[in-house]
């Protein structure tokens, strides 16, 4: 204590009023009152409450209601609320604080609840003891309604920034006009905006071209175009002035465009905005949101969204200089490509080429199909490094030295030796990768030269899809640069009916995945599809397409015809089946074995199928087991001048050591293949090659022979 009585008044008295300075009491009273609050003072010790008529006010009460026990605010105190005020108070008193404040709401004499708010100060003695809390209560009502007011200007304007950042971050991925179109149009970002309908018109030529609607319906069909000076329509009249248009009712609507109302009013549009979408200081479009239920247009509103048509104008312009290059690319690398494909007696082909839609400028895939003499065709994929018109126009010339090559008769590995000098020369320090296939649609004979690019793969009509796994060189341009020209050429068979497919590795590669993984896919993907080479080719593009091309893709499909069997009349030629046989091959063994058995029952040598298999079998085992590469397994029927005929098996190797006949001891199995086929064949023989050797027998059949439609 100070021991003065006047400070010590103060002290005890709400506000610091002394008491008896009825003037300063007053005024601190009035202050108090307009400013819809009062004090209270709680004696703890005794536990009554001094509240003055302020305070009493703000709590609703009558004086006569208040006796000065804190118990008569109960009646004004919801339940749950006096629960909260109380855990407040005591916390504060038990932890040793000076004061406390919290917001509970006062129930008044109507009904009506009004937020308060009490601050209390805490009087404790030398022990730390609460003696006494000194405080005010005052009507938070308008405090609160303020700060939510506040708190809704916040939210709408954090609502309206996720709206520009959310639509600015779609645009920045949106390359295309369709991808533009793609976000105006996504339900979300209508929801966002709060409409119901949107409509983008875009400006060409003095004319309006309506290119996108949303889901509630329009006049798009109707009015798909409109001149600019048209006065019916308000998207000209927002092109014409380039400033924005707002319409706040159906009345409006329906006074100032008749000629639109009948379409609009079954929509339930009370409410549209049109925006004109200008870049480069001039309208390269229109934006059309149409609202349900809106009757006005804030200005902060009217401000987001004239900001949204600056961000859009710049992303449609954006986008279609995009378009108009990429169209300008994708023609020239058609121009570059054959521009048809001639029609192949004997096989069904197809072809396909996809341009990249992800920011390349233009591919270097190629493929040609080639007629060459004597029924044979010639097949070529191939890649040139980049993506760039040089790459284009490299492509361009090297598919042309490839098939001036192929049409002068030089062989595969000939020619791709020689294109290879022709890009090394060129000097552009670009290669390219290349699959050149030769195919002989008679016989089924087919060679295949690889230039460092992927794997031919073949589908049996069976549904069975293996990839050739053929030995390649070096790519185009590199392997004159290194000097190594020599191109290993791989024979094999396409049988009537098999399917050639030669692609680049655009049909392969998809995000997340490596090489190895888009083959097994493509694989599985090619054993499950269509038979028809048109319908294969069009299902392989799809799926490129909804993987997202991220490379240019080029594809050959080719199917060797035939298959059916048919009796050869005298005098006719013979015809004959192949088939390749890789070492260490068991499939492609049993493949071998299979077409011969094939082939004698079907040429009516029936009764000696068991000879000619056994013979056949034991030629194909030899030439696997003693020699280093593949072999060969050759049927054909051959005349002879007698009235029957003669079932001809071969079996070419790539090694020029002849075989030796040569008895085999008591014990011994070496020697013995020779012997059989000595014993069981009517004539063979041995005939040397430049590769390599043949060894050949035939049996004579009596019956006339059948053979495949194709041979």
């Amino acid at each position: 204590m100070s021991g003065d009585p006047d400070a010590e008044a103060r002290e005890a008295s709400p506000g610091g009023a002394v008491p008896g300075d009825s003037a300063t009491h007053t005024d601190i009273g009035l202050a108090l009152s307009l400013n819809r609050m009062g004090s209270f003072d709680w004696d703890l010790d005794t536990g009554r409450m001094h509240l003055d008529d302020s305070g009493l006010a703000v709590f609703d009460l009558d004086p006569a209601d208040f006796d000065g026990w804190p118990i008569d605010l109960k009646p004004r105190v919801p339940t749950e609320e006096g629960i909260r005020l109380d855990a407040v108070v005591s916390q504060a008193l038990k932890d040793g604080s000076q004061d406390y404040g919290v917001y509970f709401r006062v129930r008044r004499r109507d009904g009506s609840l009004q937020w308060t708010h009490t601050q209390g100060s805490i009087r404790r003695d030398e022990t730390g003891r609460a003696r006494r809390v000194i405080g005010i209560v005052r009507d938070a009502t308008l405090e609160l309604d303020f700060s939510r007011q506040r708190l809704a200007l916040d939210a709408e304007r954090e609502r309206q920034a996720r709206i520009v950042e959310s639509t600015t971050a779609a645009l920045a991925h949106a390359r295309t006009v369709r991808d533009v179109i793609g976000v105006l149009g996504n339900q979300n970002n209508l929801k966002r905006l709060g409409a119901v309908n949107v409509l983008l018109g875009l400006v060409e030529d003095h004319h309006i071209q309506l290119v996108a609607e949303g889901t509630a319906g329009s006049y798009v069909h109707e009015h798909q175009y409109t001149d600019v000076d048209e006065d019916a329509f308000p998207m000209g009249q927002v092109v014409r002035t380039m400033r924005p248009l707002f319409i706040t009712s159906a009345e409006e609507f329906a006074d100032g465009y008749p000629h639109l109302w009948p379409y609009i009013e079954p929509l339930g549009i009370t409410a549209a905005a049109y925006l004109p979408l200008v870049a480069l200081g001039r309208p390269n479009g229109v934006l059309g949101l149409f609202y349900a239920g809106r009757h006005e247009f804030t200005p902060e509103e009217r401000n987001l969204l004239l900001a949204l048509a600056s961000t859009i104008a710049q992303s449609l312009e954006r986008a279609r200089l995009y378009d108009q290059e990429h169209d300008l690319a994708e023609r020239l690398q058609q121009a570059m490509l054959p521009p048809s494909i001639p029609d192949v007696p004997g096989a069904e082909v197809a072809v396909r080429y996809r341009s990249p839609r992800t920011g390349l400028d233009i591919g270097g895939d190629w493929y040609d199909v080639i007629p060459l003499p004597r029924g044979r065709v010639a097949a070529v994929i191939g890649d040139v490094q980049g993506h760039d018109t040089q790459a284009a126009a490299v492509m361009g010339q090297l598919r042309i030295v490839l098939r001036a090559y192929a049409t002068e008769g030089h062989s595969p590995a000939t020619v791709m030796a020689r294109a290879s000098s022709f890009l090394y020369e060129l000097d552009t320090e670009r290669f390219a990768t290349c699959c050149y296939t030769e195919i002989d649609l008679a016989t089924g004979s087919l060679q295949v030269v690889r230039a460092g690019h992927i794997d031919p793969l073949v589908r049996h009509p069976d549904g069975i899809t293996r990839w050739l796994a053929v030995p390649g060189g070096l790519p185009l341009g590199l392997s004159a640069d290194f000097g190594r020209l020599e191109y290993p050429v791989t024979r094999l068979t396409l049988d009537p009916g098999d399917a050639l497919l030669l692609c680049t590795d655009g049909l392969l590669e998809q995000p997340g995945t490596d090489l190895g993984t888009g083959m097994l896919e493509l694989r599985e993907l090619v054993a499950a599809g269509p038979c028809d080479v048109d319908e294969m080719a069009d299902r392989l593009c799809d799926v490129v397409e909804e993987r997202g091309v991220k490379d240019d893709m080029a594809l050959v499909l080719l199917r060797r015809g035939g298959g059916a069997l048919r009796t050869v009349g005298k005098g006719e030629s013979a015809g004959r089946l192949r088939q390749h046989i890789p070492p260490a091959d068991p499939d492609a063994l049993s493949a071998a074995r299979h077409m011969i058995r094939s082939a004698v029952r079907a040429w009516g040598a029936g009764e000696r199928a068991d000879e000619i298999e056994l013979v056949a079998d034991e030629l194909v085992t030899n030439a696997l087991l003693h020699t280093d590469g593949p072999a060969e397994a050759t049927v054909r029927m051959v005349a002879s001048a007698g009235p029957d005929r003669r079932l001809r098996i071969e079996v070419e190797d790539r090694s020029s050591a002849m075989p030796r006949r040569r008895e085999p001891g008591e014990s011994g199995v070496s020697g013995r293949g020779l012997l059989l086929v000595d014993r069981l064949a009517d004539v063979w023989g041995v005939e040397a090659r430049g590769s390599g050797k043949v060894i050949w027998c035939e049996f004579a059949v009596a019956a006339e022979p059948v053979l495949p439609a194709a041979a």
